[in-house]
């Protein structure tokens, strides 16, 4: 009988070569007769380039080449996103939309105006300090309040409109009307992007730091003209990305096109503070959210109107009404998005986007109404749950939120909670209680995954999809070994390679639900091309029919008779029995997908030395079949502690003279530290949502960051009665008078 390898806590296979520095990252390839890039960023926001004098850069030693706008090959754009999940495998995207030196207008602080190229990382940086560049400046738009007073803003879409919002709020018996604000938000993964271009007769090859191998390679094809059959982008290990590395950006294509005219492979590595300006972060928003209830508490208004900035290189909206519109059950709803232009980089998908800042306006407003209201916060919740998506009129395939509440509510301890505000203390401290709900889209997108099944007695599965440190490599060796009975030790899996099996970013929490199912067919396959072989041989199983041939803890198994699948490969003097698996996107129009989950947050504030930390979480969370205990808990640990870097710590300033980013490193960016860390209790109901696919399983990368902000700024009221609406949370704000 095969042992379930699907929901056991299975550590990571990737995880010694991570550990021994096995594991080569994007800047760990060194192809022979490597050159260096080192970008030179503009020190203006906006602007024109008079002139790019080089004359003392090339007298650094080992110079080979400088490009800018005036010395770069021609390339080409590409099409603007479109076509929706169910044409990602085909998809050209581009997060900043300029092609690089495109032209000699500044956009932006920190953008690429030339690039040098040298024999050493060191003589390449030097030069690089040397290049000098004239501007003619301009003054920027630094903040959202700039662009909107300047600029106005733009319809944003995705909006959505039930009922009369506007008339049901004036006729509810209690009301909240509050705006929300959160700030700019950067990535800052561990590993910096990077790019290692190599040319070899007209083909193209790169290790990149991307959360997309197909997708970059499409794009890549497309801005030099290639078949994309021309091009190969490996990525086999990422040093995470939280969505900064889902689409290209300048210095990918820079890299590309300077290797080609110098005839060297050339490495390109993104210094730390231009990570904060030239490959994306979460744009600055302002929401205004206007809620109403009737006498009984229940949502008879819900209004949420949301603005966020975007750069002049690009389009991009953040979507933080995405949940509002179906969270709760409310038949008078209004969302909707706008725009406004600045001069910073291009934004793009962070962690959870448009959930992420939406659901602290959010569950902060649903906090302020139970209030108002006179309800407990997690009574005021468990009564206005939504029983069915009311935005799109279908049924939940699967909704555990209430369960996640309760379960969550109990681990935690509410009902020990005094509703009074600073009214639990624990010596010095004022305890404080907050609650959230989480929530975040279920996707499911096409993939493609090939499994071998070798000779020698292993398995081998090879799939476009990239693992970003969230166990894909343990996923997919567990897939395999559940449906084979082969242990996980001899299974070897090898992911992320362009020239591999199609599959999807791994980003937007679709990447496991996307892929499981296509190894799994992948592997069905390769036992089917087995038994074929097997039946129409002279070994063992010649006289039996395919049909009466079973596939069992790794061997074929007919009669009483079990042989290893590899004793029979080898018995028929065959290498292998391959199989080809892939599938498409979720099923449309008949269930809406979605997962769930609470936060409960405690906060313990001493006001004799103006101390504030966030001492416990507790987190239930819906997110169907859990396939690895210990990988997933991590995945939403990790969330947690990142939104509480958004509740408390993260926000990036720029100078509202030159526009540039005024903390642009870690020394200055504040992130939570070890010293912040709270203690953290994962509760992970596993119920299996098998309408999205046959595992029942959904992503879980995103939700453990949504709702996170809220339940600490709701915490942070309970303990001072100060309502802070405008992140983050700093202790200033709280002592303010």
């Amino acid at each position: 009988m095969t042992t379930p390898n699907i929901g056991q806590p299975i550590r990571r296979i990737d995880g010694r070569k991570k550990v021994t520095g096995a594991a080569h990252y994007a800047a760990d390839w060194h192809p022979p007769g490597l050159c260096y890039a080192y970008g030179v960023f503009s020190t203006i926001s906006r602007g024109t380039i008079r002139n790019v004098d080089t004359r003392d850069a090339r007298r650094v030693p080992g110079v080979i080449d400088i490009f800018h706008h005036d010395h770069f090959p021609a390339l080409f754009r590409v099409p603007q996103r479109g076509g929706g999940f169910n044409a990602i495998l085909d998809a050209s995207i581009t997060d900043e939309h300029r092609l690089p030196f495109e032209d000699d207008k500044v956009y932006y602080g920190g953008q690429f105006v030339a690039l040098v190229v040298a024999d050493s990382f060191e003589h390449a940086r030097e030069a690089a300090y040397r290049v000098h560049v004239d501007y003619a400046k301009e003054a920027p738009l630094t903040s959202l309040e700039q662009g909107v007073a300047r600029n106005g803003t733009q319809d944003g879409g995705r909006g959505h409109q039930r009922g009369d919002a506007a008339a049901a709020f004036e006729q509810g018996v209690h009301r909240v009307d509050a705006v929300y604000r959160t700030p700019v938000e950067t990535h800052n993964p561990m590993e910096m992007h990077a790019t290692t271009a190599q040319w070899r007769d007209g083909d193209l090859h790169l290790y990149e730091a991307t959360q997309g191998v197909t997708v970059h390679r499409n794009t890549i094809a497309r801005v030099f003209g290639l078949d994309p059959e021309r091009v190969v982008v490996e990525a086999p290990f990422i040093g995470s990305g939280f969505g900064s590395k889902l689409f290209i950006w300048p210095h990918s294509i820079a890299a590309a096109a300077v290797s080609r005219e110098v005839g060297r492979p050339v490495k390109l590595l993104v210094p730390r503070p231009q990570m904060f300006t030239t490959t994306g972060h979460r744009p600055q928003t302002e929401q205004r959210l206007r809620l109403a209830t009737d006498a009984n508490g229940k949502l008879v208004s819900l209004r949420h109107e949301s603005i966020s900035t975007q750069a002049f290189v690009d389009n991009f909206t953040e979507n933080c009404g995405g949940m509002s519109k179906s969270l709760y059950g409310c038949a008078n709803v209004l969302v909707s998005h706008r725009t406004t232009r600045v001069h910073q980089g291009a934004p793009t998908s962070m962690r959870a986007p448009g959930a992420a800042p939406g659901l602290f306006a959010l569950e902060s407003a649903i906090d302020e109404m139970a209030l108002a209201a006179g309800v407990d916060p997690l009574a005021f919740r468990l009564s206005n749950i939504s029983t069915h998506d009311e935005s799109a009129n279908l049924p939940w395939s699967s909704n555990h939120l209430r369960e996640a509440i309760l379960q969550g509510a109990d681990k935690f301890g509410w009902a020990r909670r005094d509703p009074r505000v600073g009214a639990m203390h624990d010596g010095d401290e004022v305890i404080g209680m907050g609650m959230a709900a989480c929530s975040w889209d279920a996707m499911r997108t096409p993939a493609r995954a090939r499994v071998m099944l070798r000779a020698d007695g292993t398995v081998e599965v090879t799939c476009a999809v990239q693992d970003i440190g969230t166990g894909t490599y343990t996923v997919a060796a567990q897939t395999v070994a559940d449906l084979t009975g082969v242990g996980v030790e001899k299974i070897d899996v090898r992911l992320a390679d362009s020239a591999m099996p199609a599959a999807p970013l791994s980003g937007g929490s679709w990447a496991t639900a996307s892929v499981m199912p296509a190894i799994a067919a992948a592997t069905r396959n390769a036992i089917s091309q087995l038994i074929s072989y097997a039946v129409a041989g002279k070994g063992a199983f010649s006289e039996a029919k395919a049909s009466d041939v079973q596939f069992l803890d790794g061997a074929l198994v007919y009669r009483g008779k079990k042989v290893p699948f590899g004793d029979v490969l080898r018995e028929l003097k065959l290498g292998l029995a391959i199989g080809d698996g892939a599938t498409g996107g979720a099923p449309e129009g008949k269930v809406s997908f979605r997962s769930f989950g609470a936060h409960f947050v405690e906060v313990r504030f001493d006001p004799a030395i103006s101390h504030l930390r966030v001492s416990r979480v507790v987190s239930a969370i819906d997110v169907g079949k859990i396939v690895n205990p210990l990988t997933a808990r991590n995945q939403v640990e990790g969330a947690i502690v990142m939104g509480i870097g958004m509740a408390l710590f993260e926000a990036t300033d720029y100078d509202p003279h030159s526009g540039l980013p005024a903390n642009n490193s870690f020394a200055e960016y504040l992130v939570p530290v070890h010293a912040d860390q709270p203690d953290i209790d994962v509760i992970l109901l596993d119920y299996p949502d098998l309408a999205l696919n046959e595992f029942g399983v959904r992503g879980i990368g995103e939700i453990g960051i949504t709702g996170l902000a809220a339940a600490v700024a709701n915490a942070v009221y309970h303990a001072t009665g100060k309502r802070v609406r405008d992140l983050p949370i700093t202790i200033e704000k709280v002592m303010r008078v």
